[in-house]
């Protein structure tokens, strides 16, 4: 793990970065790859639901609301 990565539920609304690396495997490694997260895949944090969980984020064009549980999975580099 490099120490420039952190983990995608600590990216700050309105910031940008790139998925690095996936820590899941089976199914939810599956459901992940297939909403288009794969390296260098380029994802904006937009909003917050009011009790903060989840996020909605913008990744190719689609907005995604991930849960933290799994959005702590995903290993991304701020840019």
């Amino acid at each position: 793990m490099n120490n420039n990565y952190i983990s995608l539920n600590h990216l700050p609304l309105g910031g940008k970065c790139k998925v690095k690396e996936l820590n899941s495997n089976g199914l939810l490694r599956r459901r992940l790859l297939d909403l288009g997260l794969i390296n260098d895949t380029i994802i904006e944090a937009l909003q917050k639901s009011p009790s903060g969980d989840p996020v909605a984020y913008l990744i190719r064009g689609a907005v995604i609301a991930l849960r933290t549980e799994v959005s702590s999975m995903i290993l991304v580099e701020i840019i």
